[in-house]
C-alpha cells in the first residue's frame, strides 16, 4: 500500500496540490483521473520522489518515503516500476537489453539468470521472437508491451503508469489495460495509473481517485462513478465524453 496524506505541494505562486490524502491499495489498480493540469502528474512525481512536497507525508507500506535520504529513497526506488507515456525504450538496443537493462543496474545476476528472467517477462506480456528487434521496429502496442516488461522485470511491488494507452488504438489500449491489471494482480503489486481515458477507468479502475485544480474530489470504485453526486466530477465525465462524440462525428464525417 501507498499513503498520500495531507500533501501539499508549490510550484511558483500555485499550489498544485492542495490537501491530497488518498490510500492506494495493494493488488488493484489504483487510476487518477482529472484534466490537464489538475495536478495529478505532480502527485505521481511527488510519490516517486522527483518532486519534493511542501507538507504532508508519503508512507510505502510502513516506510515514510518523504523523510527518507537520497540513499535510502535509491532502496525503495529499486521496488518501483515505470510505465511511461511514450514508452520511453532506448531506440539504440535490442527489446531483451532494453528488459535487461534495471537487471544490469540493480543486480549481480549472472547472464543466463538475467536471460531467463527476460524470457519470463515477455513471455507474461505476450512477445514472443522479438529479442534481438529494435524498438523501431515494432508497433506502438508491442512497445508498450516491452515497457511493460521492462517495468516488471524486477519483480516491483509498486507500478506507476502515465497515460500508458496515449497514442494507442482503442483495441490495443483495451489490452494494454487487461495486461495491466493481470500483472498487477498477480504479482501484488500496489499499481497507479494516470490517465484521461474513461474506458480504462471503466474496465479497470478497481479504484479511481478525480483531481481537480489540485485538490481530491472523488474516490471510489468505478461501479460508482457514474452515480456520483460530486459536480466536478460530472462535469469531468460529460466533457470528456462530449469530446469524444463530437471526434467520432468528424472522423465519419471525412471519411
Amino acid at each position: 500500500m501507498i499513503r498520500v496524506v495531507n500533501v501539499n505541494k508549490r510550484l511558483g505562486d500555485k499550489n498544485v496540490l492542495d490537501n491530497v490524502s488518498i490510500n492506494f491499495e495493494a493488488g488493484k489498480t489504483n487510476i487518477v483521473i482529472g484534466r490537464s493540469g489538475s495536478g495529478k502528474t505532480v502527485l505521481l512525481k511527488a510519490i516517486v520522489g522527483l518532486h519534493g512536497i511542501d507538507s504532508g507525508e508519503i508512507w510505502y507500506d510502513r516506510i515514510r518515503f518523504d523523510r527518507l535520504d537520497f540513499r535510502q529513497k535509491k532502496d525503495i526506488r529499486k521496488e518501483m516500476g515505470m510505465l511511461f507515456q511514450g514508452s520511453a525504450l532506448f531506440d539504440s538496443i535490442s527489446v531483451e537489453e532494453n528488459v535487461m537493462f534495471k537487471l544490469n543496474m540493480f543486480t549481480d545476476m549472472s547472464t543466463a539468470e538475467k536471460r531467463k528472467r527476460v524470457d519470463f517477462c515477455l513471455d507474461h506480456v505476450n512477445i514472443k521472437g522479438a529479442h534481438r528487434m529494435l524498438p523501431s521496429e515494432l508497433s506502438g502496442g508491442m512497445r508498450k508491451r516491452v515497457a511493460i516488461a521492462r517495468a516488471i522485470a524486477l519483480n516491483p511491488r509498486y507500478l506507476f503508469c502515465d497515460e500508458p494507452n496515449s497514442g494507442l488504438d482503442p483495441l490495443t489500449a483495451i489490452l494494454i489495460d487487461q495486461l495491466i491489471k493481470d500483472i498487477t494482480s498477480e504479482f501484488n503489486m500496489t499499481t497507479i495509473v494516470n490517465t484521461h481515458d474513461m474506458n480504462s477507468v471503466m474496465e479497470i479502475g478497481e479504484k479511481v481517485v478525480f483531481i481537480s485544480g489540485g485538490r481530491k474530489y472523488w474516490e471510489g470504485a468505478n461501479n460508482e462513478i457514474l452515480k456520483s453526486d460530486c459536480k466536478p466530477l460530472n462535469d469531468f465525465i460529460f466533457a470528456g465524453e462530449m469530446a469524444k462524440l463530437l471526434k467520432d462525428q468528424s472522423s465519419s464525417t471525412s471519411s
